[in-house]
């Protein structure tokens, strides 16, 4: 199924880019989809890792999450670089992931990453450094809410 899943994908994406609905070049593209992933089958990439299917239904409720919390953030960090005085409060802090993968605690130093004010800048294991603009920032993460969320995202909630 995953394979299958890879191939959609990548034919969609191709079709996207192509912007070509000719049979000849709608063919070719269905044609390099299936060879892109046998060779990344072949070269034992095309796993649980590369390709997450089993993410698919937790990304439906987690990316509009993430861009909202990205669209708040934005407007705070506009609010601070805006306002006459610039009321920032640097801080670094240590928050811990619980995500139970890699590829968890990837989507959650991800998600502090993008979202404006905050960005993770060191992994040590679970443990992720991260700077924020303002306390408050720092303080919000520490209340584990994007944690509980990417743990949801994830699964493992």
């Amino acid at each position: 199924m995953r394979y299958v899943s890879l191939t959609a994908f990548l034919f969609t994406f191709w079709l996207a880019l192509s912007g070509h609905c000719t049979p000849v070049l709608v063919t070719a593209g269905a044609a390099s989809a299936a060879v892109c992933v046998l060779d990344a089958v072949r070269m034992r990439v095309a796993d649980g890792e590369g390709h997450p299917i089993e993410l698919f239904w937790g990304a439906i409720t987690y990316c509009p999450w993430l861009i909202w919390e990205i669209a708040k953030s934005a407007w705070s960090v506009t609010k601070i670089i805006l306002h006459p005085s610039l009321p920032i409060s640097p801080t670094m802090t240590i928050v811990r992931a619980s995500q139970k993968t890699a590829a968890g605690v990837a989507t959650y130093a991800n998600s502090i990453t993008l979202t404006p004010g905050t960005i993770t800048v060191g992994v040590n294991g679970r443990d992720l450094t991260v700077h924020a603009l303002v306390r408050e920032g720092a303080l919000d993460l520490q209340g584990g809410g994007m944690d509980r969320r990417v743990s949801r995202f994830e699964g493992t909630a």
